[in-house]
């Protein structure tokens, strides 16, 4: 019996490759071999655009590894009838986990003290002061999953939590206010937990920049989209906030170089998520999926 054949639309990581590789026949895109394919495998950051769809006709389900759709196009899916699944619930926590790092890491200048050290220059030299979190505001950004549990652990540690969002919710235990100029304004920190897309491309522009002040920091796990990076950059090197972490960038990997000289900002490649725990629990659920599709029994379907 011949195995069913799966695109790979984007660069698969080894552990989701071994494990499609024993069950599926993988072609790469532009194989004239995907053509027939039903089921295509993509990533959050690479997604699949309406051209990457019509180049399968035979194309059934998209399973994505990422919580972000907002470089699948969906309305295409919908049209050619396209089932998306992707991986919203499994990496949760420890992409929330990461967020509270970089916070810690951009207020106390872990990563620049780490280079400090290594550097040779304890022995002659003394760091800046950091700054303390304690009884501090934070701000969270969309109070999705992650914004939700990035919420509570901030809350656990002492902050003082407050959040924006398209709409209140009123079985949330912190305030809300009603854009990210507000919110940036009452806050100490600034957590970026939004959905990317055209709604929030530059949500954080240089007047959200200029509210949160030059004591704030901003730290983006969502993604680089959603800030403005020339606004950003402008604030980091003019001291118009005190720093940031950043796990995103707008032209990721190749990012604007200039960051790289900011000892002001912590910078990490697109890595919240990157666990052993979490990078189980997305190839398994990948395959649950694509096992559910070909059953023809339920799995969650984001066209519908």
């Amino acid at each position: 019996m011949s195995r069913e054949t799966v695109a790979l639309l984007a660069a698969v990581p080894k552990d989701l490759r071994d494990a499609l590789g024993r069950d599926y026949t993988l072609v790469e895109r532009g194989d004239p071999a995907a053509a027939g394919a039903r089921i295509a495998v993509t990533s959050g950051m690479a997604g699949a655009d309406a051209a990457a769809m019509a180049a399968l006709p035979s194309l059934r389900l998209i399973a994505s590894m990422g919580v972000g759709l907002d470089r699948i196009d969906l309305a295409a899916a919908r049209q050619q009838g396209v089932a998306v699944s992707h991986t919203p619930d499994e990496m949760t926590e420890d992409v929330a986990d990461f967020a509270i790092g970089l916070v810690y890491a951009a207020a106390r200048r872990i990563a620049e003290a780490d280079r400090f050290v290594r550097a040779g220059r304890w022995s002659r030299e003394r760091m800046a002061p950091g700054m303390s979190l304690h009884g501090k505001a934070l701000g969270v950004v969309s109070l999705g999953r992650i914004g939700a549990a990035i919420a509570r652990r901030a809350a656990g540690i002492g902050l003082d939590v407050a959040w924006t969002g398209p709409r209140p919710k009123p079985e949330a235990p912190w305030p809300w206010l009603p854009d990210a100029t507000a919110l940036a304004a009452r806050s100490d920190v600034l957590v970026l937990a939004c959905p990317g897309g055209e709604e929030t491309r530059h949500l954080v522009d240089a007047a959200v920049l200029a509210a949160l002040g030059p004591r704030g920091l901003l730290v983006n796990i969502a993604r680089g989209s959603v800030v403005d990076e020339a606004a950003l950059l402008a604030a980091l090197e003019g001291g118009g906030i005190a720093g940031a972490g950043l796990d995103v960038f707008a032209t990721e990997p190749a990012l604007d170089a200039r960051f790289l000289a900011l000892e002001n900002a912590v910078l990490a490649p697109h890595y919240a998520s990157i666990t052993e725990e979490t990078r189980g629990a997305i190839v398994a659920r990948l395959l649950r999926d694509i096992a559910a599709f070909r059953a023809g029994e339920p799995f969650f379907d984001a066209t519908r």
